[in-house]
């Protein structure tokens, strides 16, 4: 398995954007992330559409640890079941940490949104791994890559207290799984059948992204919601994705 070229290629693209980005200089959190388009208060709470639209990974994420836990999950590999259960408790809890932070939105409160997120981002490229690659290679490195997400973020928190804000680690955790899971889909087969559920899971994160990119522009344009609110439903939906995956794929034959 570690002589295969495919292995090859991962590893050096992992080592190859670790260097590319710890080139660059530290990478400080824009203050201006934090003025999202849509302020209206409503019910006393602030910002209240990117708030209550978190409770869409709530549900989600609630739907996915019942399911997971009552081993109706037959669409997933059994081997897998913790890192699928981790994946789905990281998402319960970003819907009240990015419901928290949007609540009033800072540096302090983006650690709480930051990490359940970082969580289920590694359980979700550990699960992958295993459902492609190998179940024992994605056991073996899924406390690790959860240990190094979350890590990533308690620096950046740190390093912003300290006057010397550096989110190159996070940048790493959080985009360098979107380009290896393509690429590992392209390249390994997977155990399971229904692939295109996993790359609907892409196809929806990657939506989301852009409209979280033109948060204002959207908020401007249709006036009732904006691009962020959008942004978590369509995430959260992403999720809702690889929750139907492990109810509907099957494992194939050898």
């Amino acid at each position: 398995m570690l002589n295969d070229y495919r292995l090859k290629i991962i590893v050096s693209i992992v080592v190859v954007s670790i260097i590319a980005v710890f080139s660059l200089d530290p990478i400080a959190q824009d203050p201006g992330y934090h003025n999202f388009a849509d302020r209206r208060n409503l019910l006393s709470i602030p910002n209240f559409f990117d708030v209550i639209s978190n409770l869409a990974f709530v549900i989600v994420g609630a739907m996915g640890m019942r399911l997971v836990g009552s081993g109706l999950a037959t669409g997933g590999l059994p081997e897998l079941k913790a890192v699928y259960m981790t994946f789905f408790i990281g998402v319960f809890l970003t819907g009240f940490g990015s419901a928290y932070y949007h609540f009033h939105p800072d540096n302090q409160a983006l650690l709480w949104d930051r990490l359940p997120m970082t969580v289920a981002f590694m359980a979700l490229f550990s699960a992958i791994i295993g459902e492609t690659i190998s179940p024992r290679i994605a056991l073996k490195i899924a406390i690790p890559l959860l240990v190094s997400g979350i890590a990533s973020v308690v620096y950046w928190h740190l390093s912003e207290l300290n006057g010397r804000g550096d989110l190159r680690a996070y940048v790493l955790v959080q985009f360098l799984p979107i380009v290896l899971i393509p690429l590992i889909l392209w390249l390994f087969d997977s155990r399971l059948n229904g692939n295109k559920y996993i790359w609907g899971v892409i196809g929806a994160y990657a939506l989301s992204k852009v409209m979280e990119l033109f948060d204002a522009p959207i908020y401007s344009a249709l006036g009732v919601v904006s691009g962020h609110s959008l942004k978590h439903l369509i995430a959260a939906f992403a999720t809702f994705i690889f929750y139907l995956a492990l109810r509907n794929r099957r494992i194939l034959s050898a």
